[in-house]
């Protein structure tokens, strides 16, 4: 009923990656927030008298109004990446107030999981942000639910005669 040649079976033999990659003539990096993860990618620092601070690759927003909380993660070259707002119908829906501790503790859930989701798990909080106890109740939750609130430092390749070189942050010791 069903035959399988011999020569069939040699010629779909299982290759290993080692030879996929000597094969290989480019490589082409579909992600562009590798070199952010990887942490060589570089920070804008601006300049000396700019108003706000830039050296940062994702930073959270909090705005407040007098009805909702809205949150943003900013990206330093495109913008808002992910917003949350308690706006949101979804969100309305369960909350008794759009503004009160509850909200905030909600928004920040959510916010942590979208970031999770979209593969952003440390960012850039400003100190002066957390100014209430909300927004304070607010980072919590972020930090809770897996969200590192300090970014890393940029790899810098060590200078020759320096004896501590620094971790690579792509190799693994274990």
């Amino acid at each position: 009923m069903f035959r399988i040649s011999l020569n069939n079976l040699i010629k779909r033999q299982i290759h290993g990656n080692a030879e996929i990659i000597e094969n290989c003539k480019e490589i082409i990096n579909r992600n562009p927030r590798n070199l952010e993860r990887l942490r060589i990618a570089r920070k804008p620092i601006g300049y000396a008298l700019d108003a706000r601070e830039t050296a940062f690759w994702h930073k959270l927003e909090i705005y407040t109004t007098q009805r909702n909380i809205i949150t943003e993660i900013h990206h330093f070259e495109n913008g808002p990446v992910i917003t949350v707002s308690s706006k949101e119908w979804g969100i309305k829906k369960q909350l008794y107030s759009t503004r009160d501790v509850i909200a905030f503790k909600f928004v920040g859930r959510v916010l942590a999981q979208r970031c999770l989701e979209s593969g952003i798990s440390e960012i850039y909080v400003n100190n002066s942000i957390a100014v209430g106890s909300k927004v304070q109740l607010l980072l919590d939750t972020l930090s809770e639910n897996g969200i590192c609130l300090k970014e890393p430092e940029r790899y810098k390749v060590p200078k020759p005669g320096i004896l501590v070189h620094p971790e690579k942050p792509w190799e693994i010791y274990e």
